[in-house]
């Protein structure tokens, strides 16, 4: 990759950037597509999947997952310990805007609802006021970004967007942030619904050069 000035309208190469330096290109790891799914889950050196040193961040992508019942949250956990338990103390905000189908309402606040204070419950993207439905137009799609999570040293910090369709015809877009509380490497990461199963969706971990 090179540095690039510009000079009369004339882009020019000046020179390439050393190796060292992260270009932020994304690397896919794994692709997993839930068909009335309990659950799914990225356990490092399981099925292909890398969540370790060999990236300083990892990028996870939901698409489209789709519940198979009404009024349920759809969120996310760690774990330390490859996917025996899913239980890491986190602490994390949120907040979300909102518009209904019809136009006859919106919304915008702190998602109090979803925030946790050092909880090993699953952080929710939806959930609480805002719960995806079942109908075939409803279903939450978006990104979680964790940062440096075999880091022996520090807190795992994570931020994550989406927008989901809730069951009453609401858009939701949530944005959640926070840390996995632990100095322990988190090498599983698991995405399920409060209730029922992912009907269907797909979930992709890249990771970040």
């Amino acid at each position: 990759m090179a540095l690039i000035t510009v000079s009369n309208n004339a882009l020019s190469a000046i020179t390439a950037l050393p190796a060292s330096i992260p270009t932020g290109a994304l690397t896919l790891i794994k692709s997993i597509t839930a068909s009335a799914s309990a659950s799914i889950s990225f356990v490092d050196g399981t099925d292909s999947v890398v969540l370790d040193d060999t990236y300083s961040s990892y990028v996870f992508k939901f698409i489209n997952c789709h519940p198979s019942t009404d009024s349920v949250g759809f969120g996310f956990n760690g774990s330390i310990d490859n996917g025996s338990n899913y239980n890491v103390t986190k602490t994390t905000t949120s907040f979300d805007s909102a518009h209904k189908e019809d136009d006859t309402d919106t919304g915008f606040g702190y998602g109090a609802s979803r925030d946790l204070a050092q909880s090993t419950a699953d952080q929710m993207f939806m959930g609480g006021g805002s719960n995806l439905g079942a109908d075939n137009d409803q279903s939450i799609s978006g990104t979680l970004t964790l940062f440096n999570p075999s880091s022996s040293t520090f807190v795992k910090h994570f931020v994550g967007t989406s927008n989901g369709t809730e069951y009453r015809d609401w858009s939701w877009s949530h944005h959640v942030a926070g840390y996995f509380n632990t100095t322990s490497a988190v090498n599983a990461v698991i995405f399920r619904m409060s209730s029922g199963n992912i009907d269907d969706g797909i979930i992709k971990l890249y990771g970040v050069s």
